[in-house]
């Protein structure tokens, strides 16, 4: 896997600060939650990943050019 530069981190940690909730779509993990769960973005890693609380609990991360969330927006 190839890491994400420096601006990318840095527009993925603008695009998703602390706080954002967003909306699991695609996870490839035995332990993703489904598809559709809500969660709360605790902030972003140095590799571009999210570090999440999601609603069911779980604490899984969004992996950078992997995973796929959408915000949820209002």
């Amino acid at each position: 896997m190839r890491f994400p530069n420096k601006e990318t981190v840095d527009r993925i940690r603008m695009e998703y600060p602390a706080g954002t909730r967003v909306e699991l779509v695609q996870m490839d993990d035995a332990q993703a939650p489904p598809a559709g769960t809500k969660g709360t973005v605790l902030g972003v890693d140095d590799t571009g990943s999210l570090l999440m609380r999601w609603d069911t609990g779980s604490g899984l991360n969004v992996v950078y050019g992997k995973d796929i969330v959408r915000k949820i927006t209002g």
